[in-house]
């Protein structure tokens, strides 16, 4: 049985990759998230990751970007093109990996969560945790669901949008990411 979805994800982004004059292989995996209740369809996450053994160091700094953003631009083109006009059933979600950059940011944002929910917990005060992507904020909500005593919201327009962390007496005012 072929996977449809992750053979155009890899083909958008190989197409992608050849317009922009870069010339390397995407490697794919499916990561398939756990149920968190019963009502919620299983999710699938595609990862695409750019091989970057043939890359120059340059190449790596320039489709990562500035704190991901290159990355981050590219993911959400992924997302927004693969998933447009699709049933709702055959829509996924795509993450572009390159040199580990996720898995580190991944690990970071946990260390960032970990920290913010031990300082909310000691002083008992709001936490603000700001330059996070919206994917990224996205992530904290979804850890501290993990955390029935905690709860967080997001805070602010773009680009100075920020995630706030509280102990989870009060209500947010503003629950979107």
């Amino acid at each position: 049985m072929t996977n449809i979805p992750m053979q155009r994800g890899e083909q958008w982004l190989k197409t992608l990759l050849h317009f922009t004059n870069i010339s390397t292989e995407v490697k794919c995996n499916l990561e398939t998230a756990p149920l968190l209740d019963a009502e919620s369809p299983q999710s699938d996450s595609y990862w695409l990751t750019i091989d970057q053994t043939s890359l120059m160091s340059e190449q790596i700094r320039i489709l990562i970007g500035a704190d991901g953003s290159v990355l981050d631009a590219i993911q959400y083109l992924a997302n927004s093109v693969l998933n447009l006009n699709q049933p709702e059933e055959q829509q996924a979600s795509y993450t572009i990996e390159l040199n580990g950059y996720r898995v580190r940011r991944e690990a970071e944002i946990r260390t960032l969560a970990e920290a913010a929910a031990q300082e909310v917990r000691l002083t008992g005060k709001e936490v603000e945790i700001k330059s996070l992507s919206s994917a990224e904020r996205r992530q904290m909500h979804t850890f501290f669901q993990d955390f029935p005593d905690l709860e967080t919201f997001s805070r602010g327009k773009e680009p100075h949008r920020l995630l706030v962390v509280r102990p989870a007496t009060e209500s947010p005012t503003d629950p979107g990411y």
